[in-house]
């Protein structure tokens, strides 16, 4: 696919990827990873929480002719064939057998793990496990990490790269920064430990946990400091503000774990537009992409990692970025002063 002429050469301004927490939605921000890699707008700097945090860490380890490579060997999606049909959401009473698949998957996910991520239920009581309190195991994400992952690249090379996580005991927020820590395979593991889920990661004798139990959109990275260049920051927002009322026990359960986390995303977004705003020193378009239109999702979506829900969610990420950078002619972003923000969201 050829560059949109539209968007200005990434020479001209820095690219900000910021990659939110949500298990196994991560296929979303894959998939929309797919498009600016076939733009040709490879990020200078990637920030990301949990799951976003693993996508950002192959995103920033990886030569960036073979970043797109790399998350579908990650997320077991095959390249697209040619005239492959795109699924959407199934209309009754499809749907509704999508509905059982999907709680199948997931339910099949808590009992058998995840192979290369975390291990079956009640697996972190195994006696080689690391015996800190937690369901899953999840020594097995650091060997998939180092063998996924060039950490020398992702240390030295030209993509800065950004991982939060939280101080278990302070409660304090924590930034793994390559241009200011020398960044490992733990502090990825650090980044996607969901407490009760998962064990906390200890870490130059601190204990760590899920960054996105303090920002699951973590912006405060990006923008904690005036950029000192023109920026476009695109942030992909897996847990959505926005849906429907709910009808059923399974949707009100999956729409309570959404607002714990969405609200944080709305608060800090507004917070940052206040901070900036008037600033004619700066110049900084914010664009979200949120994973907002998710069809037959389940309460326990962050578990389904089965084939066809990995590989929807990874097309309703391209259609949504594609979608959104639709958008950046018309608003002119960064030419404009302060912190712009253009909510990207497109109906996958």
């Amino acid at each position: 696919m050829p560059s949109d002429p539209a968007v200005p050469a990434p020479r001209d301004f820095d690219i900000v990827l910021v990659l939110s927490g949500g298990n196994a939605l991560g296929a979303f921000e894959a998939g929309a990873f797919e498009v600016l890699h076939a733009r040709g707008l490879q990020p200078d700097w990637v920030v990301g929480t949990s799951i976003g945090a693993l996508n950002g860490a192959l995103i920033a380890g990886t030569p960036s002719e073979r970043r797109a490579e790399a998350l579908r060997s990650f997320w077991r999606v095959a390249p697209p064939e040619r005239g492959q049909a795109d699924h959407r959401a199934l209309p009754f009473p499809f749907s509704q057998i999508e509905t059982w698949r999907r709680s199948e998957a997931a339910a099949w996910t808590v009992a058998a793990g995840r192979p290369g991520l975390f291990g079956p239920f009640l697996s972190a009581m195994a006696p080689w496990a690391v015996r800190e309190p937690s369901l899953f195991e999840t020594g097995q994400m650091l060997r998939t990490l180092e063998r996924l992952v060039d950490f020398e690249r992702l240390n030295k090379g030209a993509c800065r790269y950004s991982a939060t996580a939280v101080d278990l005991e302070s409660g304090e927020d924590v930034i793994f920064d390559s241009r200011r820590h020398t960044v490992d395979a733990r502090h990825v593991q650090a980044s996607a430990a969901l407490p009760v889920l998962f064990p906390p990661v200890e870490i130059a004798g601190r204990w760590h946990v899920d960054g996105g139990l303090s920002a699951n959109l973590p912006l405060d990275p990006v923008f904690a400091e005036p950029p000192a260049r023109p920026m476009l920051c695109i942030a992909v927002d897996l847990v959505p503000l926005r849906r429907p009322r709910p009808r059923t026990l399974g949707e009100i359960a999956s729409r309570s774990q959404d607002l714990i986390f969405a609200t944080q995303s709305r608060r800090s977004i507004a917070r940052w537009q206040s901070v900036y705003a008037g600033r004619d020193d700066v110049q900084a378009t914010l664009l979200r992409i949120a994973y907002e239109r998710q069809g037959e999702e389940i309460a326990a979506k962050a578990f389904d990692f089965s084939e066809p829900t990995v590989g929807k969610r990874w097309r309703d990420g391209m259609h949504a970025m594609e979608a959104a950078l639709l958008r950046l002619p018309d608003a002119c972003p960064l030419q404009r002063r302060g912190l712009t923000l253009i909510d990207g969201e497109g109906d996958p």
